[in-house]
């Protein structure tokens, strides 16, 4: 066994392929829709509460760091959802093979971001 092993993985030289990129953005974009829930219950509430606050919470909008976060937002909401249909259809046993995976994946990746940048085009 003279095998020469790393002792150790350096991950910044390890080049993914794209199916796992699409996996990892997913579960990243998950979290960010989960972590952001809250904050748009909150604005949510600051809408519905008085015409003051409402207001308040369009001023607030209007800032550009607050569009750019609501545009991230979206994207994750886009990409989380895209994926979403993505891994369903695997589940169901359509596009399994590795070429259909990577064109899927890249149908995601170009959807999600296409309809982000026209939703945010549109709302901007």
């Amino acid at each position: 066994m003279d095998k020469k092993r790393p002792k150790h993985l350096d991950l910044s030289k390890i080049k993914l392929p794209l199916p796992a990129l699409v996996s990892i953005l997913h579960r990243i974009s998950g979290v960010l829709l989960f972590l952001a829930f809250p904050l748009l219950l909150l604005m949510l509430q600051y809408s519905l509460r008085s015409i003051e606050t409402y207001t308040q919470l369009v001023g607030l909008l209007h800032h550009p760091f607050s569009k750019l976060v609501l545009l991230g937002l979206l994207w994750a909401s886009l990409h989380h959802l895209c994926a979403g249909i993505r891994y369903l259809t695997i589940d169901l046993d359509w596009g399994v093979k590795l070429a259909q995976a990577r064109a899927s994946s890249k149908w995601v990746l170009f959807v999600s971001l296409a309809l982000t940048a026209l939703i945010g085009v549109w709302l901007w």
